[in-house]
């Protein structure tokens, strides 16, 4: 760590409170309960950032889009909140905890999940996030549990989800699979089940055996825009999304994550930090598909992103 010592200095001095959270907790291993980080959850809670996100809940609480309108709709909302340290326990989250169980538990919607050659096809990530976000954000409840249940019993053959329609697709989907790792290691821990931990193992295995980024016939790149950094990911992948669900849930030690580990190192920008090379949001007042109410610091080319570093650092913590 004394390689990044000038960076983390940055990260812990910026203006950002979620960045602050990130490089003391998950960086330095600072007690997520002591009164200090408390403090600072508590001014993520009103930061510019946070009120913008929610910035158009209606009288109610909720918001004016579908729960997975992208990426303004409860389901990202939630998912972020959650990924920046936001305080766990706030009723007025409730709202949106109800939109997103409302969707993803209604009839009509588990009616549409289709199952064809023995595997359900189901874009995991859904379920996957809700439990990520209810779990973190002191949100979950026994609606939560039944959607644990539903990833539990659509896990493929060989570990992960898919939400391919192709009657032929026989492996499990990284975007699929990742954010369902997430969400059920919680879930396993909060429980104590043996059985949801032998699922995440055999979803981990998804991306161990594959060193997180590599076809297993040739060593050959799965794709070029998994070695590339985003933040925030949302549902896409990449080998910073991949290591730090595998050090949340604890996998982050096997070997086969060294291959990342030092691809994400050779990254490093001169004074210690990451750069974001792409995003996945449109920061823009067009109504389309993707847009942001907020900017996740800077995308430019070798310019320092303080979300993708802090994330970087805390994942470089088990190299």
């Amino acid at each position: 760590m004394s390689t990044m010592e000038p960076i983390l200095d940055q990260l812990l001095n910026s203006s950002e409170p979620s960045v602050r959270f990130k490089a003391q907790v998950n960086v330095l291993g600072k007690d997520a309960a002591s009164p200090e980080v408390r403090q600072l959850q508590q001014e993520i809670k009103t930061s510019p950032r946070v009120q913008a996100l929610l910035s158009e809940r209606d009288s109610g609480g909720k918001l004016p889009y579908h729960p997975y309108s992208k990426w303004l709709g409860a389901h990202w909302v939630l998912a972020c909140l959650a990924d920046i340290g936001y305080p766990a326990g706030d009723e007025s989250l409730m709202p949106l905890r109800q939109q997103v169980q409302d969707w993803l538990l209604s009839e009509a919607h588990l009616k549409s999940i289709k199952t064809l050659n023995g595997r359900v096809r189901r874009c995991g990530s859904q379920e996957g996030n809700a439990i990520y976000s209810m779990f973190t954000l002191g949100l979950a409840d026994d609606h939560t549990a039944e959607l644990a249940d539903c990833l539990l019993r659509w896990q493929w053959p060989d570990g992960g989800w898919n939400c391919d329609k192709n009657p032929s697709a026989s492996h499990s989907s990284f975007m699929e699979t990742l954010i369902p790792i997430r969400g059920l290691n919680l879930y396993g821990r909060a429980t104590g089940s043996q059985q949801v931990h032998t699922v995440v193992e055999r979803a981990a295995e998804v991306f161990l055996k594959r060193n997180l980024y590599q076809r297993q016939q040739d060593n050959t790149t799965i794709s070029p825009e998994f070695t590339r950094l985003h933040y925030p990911c949302y549902w896409h992948y990449d080998i910073l999304f991949g290591l730090k669900v595998m050090a949340e849930a604890g996998f982050i030690d096997d070997r086969r994550c060294q291959l990342a580990l030092d691809l994400l190192a050779s990254r490093r920008l001169t004074g210690g930090g990451f750069a974001a090379d792409a995003k996945f949001y449109h920061l823009t007042q067009r109504k389309i598909s993707g847009r942001s109410l907020v900017t996740w610091d800077s995308t430019r080319k070798g310019s320092l992103n303080e979300f993708v570093t802090a994330d970087a650092l805390f994942v470089l913590r088990f190299r």
